[in-house]
């Protein structure tokens, strides 16, 4: 289990190190105060729909047909995301935020980590869980948490006007278009160029590292007030490493007959820390961001204790 825990930390590594990256450079004025926001535009407008392109367009769905699978990850990050909506929503928070923290609990960094640490753990076989859970989460989360911020901050008096501003947003938003094209094409059975794959690769693989330095950028800023959240992002810490994976662990082992390694893969899929997509939609839509770097930052750090403890505890 050492062996784990230092494999782990090596997982975890480059992570700490694009985040402090950013800081730096901004702490030495190496880029301006603007880098944050500009560095996430170019995620959220070329690197992210292109590596969510890239995903869907080469997924063969019918391989990745696992119910069982499909029902306990997304039961499990469903009930936490609303459970924290509901939660953030009694407390007056607007909508739109409210949406943004409950991807900051049932966000997992599936992308970054959880690929090569289900390979670490389980092995090749791994994978197709592992491309499950992302898909999952980097589309269909990703993207019900897009409805609600844009239907919370478009709303009109006329609801025939609200429903035509959102659909119209929706329309154009290329993190909902670009996964929608990968799939069409997918539908088709025509392999990507490779010109086409090699384009897409490339973009698509500056969408983590270049969210994670915008994320150090942004953590780099003096902010008043930063304590107000402390209270708030240890309740989506707690969602996300605790209730995520608890949740995922029942239905796992105790509600749904699984293989212990698609079991497994689940429990500890769900275990992972907060993803950037959450500080991604902070960003692009203008809200405020301090509290979701914090529950990134501090569920990145306490994830070197939960997963290992999952690792030790899961059956697999």
């Amino acid at each position: 289990m050492a062996s784990l825990s230092n494999s782990l930390f090596t997982i975890v590594l480059p992570i700490f190190g694009l985040i402090f990256a950013g800081f730096i450079a901004r702490k030495t004025n190496r880029l301006g105060a603007q880098a944050s926001s500009e560095i996430n535009r170019f995620v959220v407008h070329l690197a992210l729909p292109a590596l969510l392109f890239d995903i869907t367009a080469n997924t063969h769905w019918a391989t990745l047909y696992q119910p069982r699978f499909i029902a306990v990850f997304g039961l499990s990050t469903g009930a936490v995301f609303a459970a924290t909506l509901a939660l953030r929503l009694k407390h007056a928070r607007p909508l739109a935020d409210a949406s943004i923290d409950g991807l900051n609990a049932a966000y997992p960094n599936t992308g970054f980590m959880g690929l090569p640490l289900c390979l670490l753990v389980f092995g090749r076989d791994s994978m197709a869980p592992a491309v499950i859970a992302t898909i999952m989460t980097v589309c269909l989360l990703f993207a019900f948490a897009i409805v609600l911020i844009e239907g919370s901050m478009r709303a009109a008096t006329s609801r025939r006007a609200t429903v035509a501003k959102v659909g119209k947003s929706l329309l154009v938003n290329p993190l909902l278009v670009a996964p929608l094209a990968g799939a069409l094409w997918a539908a088709t059975g025509i392999p990507l160029p490779q010109g086409l794959e090699a384009f897409l690769k490339l973009l698509g693989g500056a969408a983590s590292p270049c969210a994670l330095v915008a994320l150090g950028l942004f953590l780099a800023e003096k902010r008043e007030g930063a304590r107000r959240h402390a209270s708030s992002a240890t309740l989506l810490v707690a969602m996300k490493l605790g209730v995520h994976p608890l949740l995922a662990w029942v239905l796992a082992f105790h509600v749904f007959s699984m293989p212990p390694l698609w079991a497994a893969s689940a429990v500890l899929l769900s275990a992972l820390p907060t993803g950037t997509g959450s500080f991604m939609l902070t960003e692009y839509y203008r809200r405020d961001a301090a509290l979701t770097s914090t529950a990134i930052l501090v569920s990145t750090v306490a994830s070197m204790i939960t997963v290992t403890l999952c690792l030790i505890l899961v059956p697999r």
